[in-house]
């Protein structure tokens, strides 16, 4: 078996990854495992011959205050007007860059009105408030990804 492994494979790969938005994928090819695992901010790929036991996953040090944000987020996304994402993908605050955007801390909306836009697969999804209130928090910014239930909104 040989060690090298072709990089178009690897290029193809990762580009489904993308295109489909995936996080992980696994694949064999001529008894080689390739995994690759995407990350918001860091992007892993591995490649693991098939009789050698996986290494385990490195753990990064989280400093006190990522611990304090990610309590926060953790906090506002258990408040009953939290505004979540409904899918993975990217948020965008406005229909255009030279639109306005659909809401700003302190406006009113009514329960149905569209708040954001997530960006899936080149398709453009609305996200409306499930309540009616003022909008107090906007806990994104236009081109943020965003995970399935992350908080985008807070309306109470």
């Amino acid at each position: 078996m040989s060690n090298s492994i072709d990089t178009k494979i690897i290029s193809k790969l990762a580009e489904i990854l993308d295109k489909n938005g995936l996080s992980e994928l696994e694949c064999e090819v001529e008894g080689c495992r390739i995994s690759l695992v995407k990350s918001r901010t860091i992007s892993n790929i591995g490649f693991v011959p098939e009789n050698v036991a996986p290494a385990p996953a490195a753990v990064l040090p989280s400093s006190s205050a990522e611990v304090k944000e990610e309590n926060k987020i953790l906090d506002v996304a258990s408040i009953p007007g939290c505004v979540k994402s409904p899918m993975v993908g990217v948020v965008y605050l406005a229909s255009d860059p030279n639109s306005p955007d659909y809401v700003k801390i302190g406006d009113t909306v009514s329960q149905g009105d569209t708040v954001c836009l997530i960006e899936a697969m080149k398709t453009f999804n609305p996200v409306k408030a499930h309540t009616s209130g003022r909008v107090t928090k906007i806990l994104v910014e236009s081109g943020d990804p965003v995970e399935y239930g992350e908080p985008l909104v807070v309306i109470e």
